[in-house]
């Protein structure tokens, strides 16, 4: 029986779990904090993406698309609460429409089920929305992503997998006999493979794997507000604006979530750390990893300024913040919302100052290296199981970046 290694507790790092042990290898999982899904997985705004925003034929596309899918039927098959409700894309003036009409045409050409509506039709899904046309998008839903991975837990510990939380990877080396060999504080994990599914760490388990990544993590803070309970009423689903193409995220939005409460955001502003979920969290480690990679200074100089100022105001000022909201529901106003935590999104950033823009996975003989796996990864973990259980079988040295 072939033995794996998987470093990595959030939904990715489960998913090739369940993967590979129904193909019947003997998988440990080490997560080095005291539960699952502590990180990505359990701080992001738990949308089932639909697959509209991606390169047609890209593994995001792809994966998304499949996952939509392969997602909710999990969820529905063991009880996780989902809820396959749509969600309205909104030019606010003229000057999106283009772009609206990109995405339309991406959306078929994705397979995705979409169709532009006038402000009319729009105000019938959402009546306070604001905007000259819409795009509706039916396979959009919201789940409870933290609860996904409780169910991969519970089948992964019925498959007889070895779970192993507050268990680092402190050290990789190869095996005596071959495979590889994992140090942690609670002794050594000897597998003839390895996973790595450590997300915000990705890149530095593989260089303790012996890799030389091409890419960096860069930490990126997304920070949530959320509509107070007597506004609630003023969003009935998701309300997405058009995004800025000259841009690399999507910018704030309003999500109804399966308890009823509406939360808003994120913005994108640098986190101080890994981990970094709020400004007081400062790693002198990272800022230093940041400050001595040349693709930060690179990515700096292209969108720090006017963007990068934008969004750091937004992160310091609720006023701003409702603005944006108020562009989509007009009615928003700035007490009418209140802070409601945040995520750190791993994005990995090339020394070019470019971010990698689809998931990207580096194999060696013997190791899987998923360094690239932000949103909408959730929604295509079980996709990505696949793709990376097949890997793991084949001993080439490649990168796969789609």
């Amino acid at each position: 029986m072939r033995r794996v290694v998987v470093i990595g507790g959030g939904i990715i790092g489960l998913a090739v779990a369940r993967e590979l042990t129904g193909r019947g290898a003997a998988v440990t999982v080490l997560e080095k904090e005291d539960r699952w899904a502590a990180h990505q997985t359990g701080h992001n705004s738990n949308v089932v993406h639909a697959g509209l925003y991606y390169r047609p034929g890209s593994f995001k596309a792809r994966m998304s698309v499949a996952g939509n899918r392969s997602i909710v039927g999990f969820a529905r098959e063991h009880g996780v609460p989902v809820e396959v409700c749509g969600k309205l894309v909104v030019a606010t003036d003229e000057r999106e429409l283009p772009a609206l009409r990109v995405l339309a045409e991406r959306a078929e050409a994705n397979g995705v089920p979409a169709r532009l509506v006038g402000p009319a039709e729009a105000r019938e899904y959402e009546p306070e929305v604001s905007c000259v046309r819409a795009l509706r998008v039916e396979s959009t839903g919201i789940i409870d992503f933290p609860a996904v991975c409780e169910a991969l837990a519970r089948l992964l510990e019925q498959a007889g997998a070895d779970l192993r939380l507050s268990t680092p990877a402190l050290g990789i080396r190869p095996g005596a006999r071959g495979g590889v060999e994992v140090a942690t504080g609670n002794g050594v994990v000897r597998a003839d493979a390895l996973v790595n599914c450590a997300g915000l760490h990705s890149d530095r388990i593989a260089r303790l794997a012996g890799l030389a990544p091409k890419a960096r993590i860069v930490p990126f803070r997304g920070e949530y507000y959320e509509l107070r309970p007597e506004r609630r009423h003023l969003v009935h689903g998701l309300v997405y604006p058009v995004p800025d193409p000259s841009l690399p995220f999507l910018g704030v939005h309003l999500t109804r979530m399966l308890d009823g409460s509406v939360h808003a955001g994120p913005n994108a502003v640098l986190a101080l750390r890994r981990e970094g979920y709020r400004w007081s969290d400062i790693s002198p480690r990272d800022l230093a990893e940041v400050a001595r990679f040349r693709g930060t200074w690179r990515l700096a100089r292209r969108y720090a300024v006017p963007a990068g100022l934008d969004e750091v105001r937004r992160s310091l000022s609720t006023r701003r913040f409702a603005a944006s909201l108020a562009r989509l529901v007009p009615a928003v106003r700035p007490a009418d919302i209140v802070r409601h935590g945040s995520g750190v999104r791993a994005q990995a950033l090339l020394p070019d100052g470019s971010l990698v823009d689809d998931f990207l996975i580096e194999t060696a003989p013997g190791q899987v290296h998923v360094l690239n796996a932000p949103s909408p990864a959730a929604t295509g973990a079980l996709e990505i199981a696949k793709y990376v259980a097949d890997q793991v079988h084949r001993p080439r040295e490649c990168a796969h970046e789609f």
